[in-house]
């Protein structure tokens, strides 16, 4: 290992070993010497340190992956135009962290680790402001109306968005919400439509236990109320050149971006033979059915299969996602026979919690399909 991963690397280890205390710090040092700063800020930074130490800690451990590293800053700084961050933040930033690293690193800090963070530091800030720059034409955010607001159970909600100007995205990917509720406190919500007419967009969201925007989105929400959603991201979209056959896998509000991508595979001129898993505990958590009932009723090469863990009455599949695929896949690779690999007629798409996901994908993995027909989004899962 060269000596500047190395120092990046044993310095954070000193962040990460008290890193709570560290935040505080930082945070504490940022806004004293910029009390201006603190406004693009929520008002709780507990999620606000848990993501910017992550960010950190993915900026320290991808030096020897350029091109991930380089993803994920980009990402980073279309995200920062929401708060309105500019070049002139990124400086103040690197006060406050260099100053952190002199605190809690200090028994392996040096000049020579100063200017190994310093240089890793303002290549990372330079990447994120000119992926903000690229992106300059675009609006950093889009009001959008709640038209529909239909609670589908106690903690779950099916809003209909209409954006006050058209919001580009491609089936699976997510949107960014704040509500009025909650200033400066964005979540991610996946798209559950592939686009309109209309140019209005669903979102499916379950309010979690001390989720402030899930819970203000689930019940302080309703019809004529404004929110906010930032630009479309994610890269869980079905391959525009594909004609394969599609198993989708969803578990529960998973099923969002997998219904928008069912959608697209039965748009006009397409005929592909899409599975549906639908894994939920109970039949009162099959919050969509009817509509995916509809779906399936129009495309007859469309089956729509529910997939109940907690109902030993159940007439249909029972178990987990996972527990079934056997069977599932066999139907599907009936007609594989001819082909030298029977998997290349295939690609998967899995959605949902993510234990879900990593048993789902390493299932498929053990029956034989090769990871590159499995798509997931579990890194934003993660985060």
């Amino acid at each position: 290992m060269s000596m500047e991963p190395r120092m990046l690397k044993e310095g954070f280890a000193r962040l990460e070993n008290s890193s709570d205390k560290a935040m505080s710090y930082f945070y504490g040092r940022l806004f004293a010497a910029n009390p201006r700063l603190r406004a693009l800020f929520p008002v709780a930074l507990d999620a606000q340190r848990d993501r910017f130490f992550h960010a950190l800690n993915r900026i320290v451990w991808s030096q020897d992956n350029p091109d991930d590293l380089a993803c994920h800053l980009a990402r980073l700084g279309r995200d920062h135009r929401r708060y309105g961050v500019t070049a002139e933040h990124y400086a103040a930033v690197e006060d406050a962290l260099l100053a952190t690293l002199r605190v809690f690193a200090r028994d392996v800090w040096s000049p020579r680790a100063e200017e190994a963070w310093t240089n890793a530091y303002r290549s990372a800030a330079a990447a994120m402001a000119e992926a903000a720059e690229r992106d300059a034409g675009a609006p950093p955010w889009w009001a959008a109306e709640v038209v529909e607001h239909d609670r589908r159970a106690d903690d779950l909600a099916v809003l209909t968005l209409s954006p006050e100007r058209p919001l580009p995205f491609a089936p699976g990917q997510y949107v960014t919400v704040q509500t009025s509720r909650w200033p400066r406190v964005w979540r991610p919500y996946s798209i559950a439509n592939a686009p309109r007419s209309d140019g209005r967009l669903r979102l499916h969201v379950r309010a979690r236990p001390g989720g402030w925007v899930s819970g203000a989105l689930v019940r302080d929400t309703g019809t004529g109320d404004t929110v906010l959603l930032g630009p479309a991201a994610g890269t869980m979209t079905l391959d525009p050149d594909s004609g394969r056959d599609l198993l989708l896998v969803a578990g529960g509000t998973g099923l969002a971006p997998i219904k928008a991508l069912a959608e697209q595979a039965v748009a006009p001129g397409r005929r592909r033979d899409v599975r549906l898993l639908v894994g939920a505990r109970t039949e009162r958590d099959l919050y969509d059915l009817s509509d995916l009932r509809l779906l399936e009723s129009v495309y007859p090469w469309v089956r729509v299969l529910p997939v109940l863990s907690d109902e030993p009455d159940f007439r249909g599949l029972r178990g987990t996602p996972a527990d079934v695929l056997t069977d599932v896949l066999a139907d599907l690779l009936e007609d594989a026979d001819g082909r030298d690999d029977p998997w290349d007629g295939l690609d998967a798409y899995v959605a949902g919690p993510v234990p879900m996901v990593r048993r789902t994908v390493a299932a498929l993995q053990r029956l034989g399909m090769p990871l590159k027909r499995v798509h997931h989004d579990l890194l934003r899962a993660e985060e």
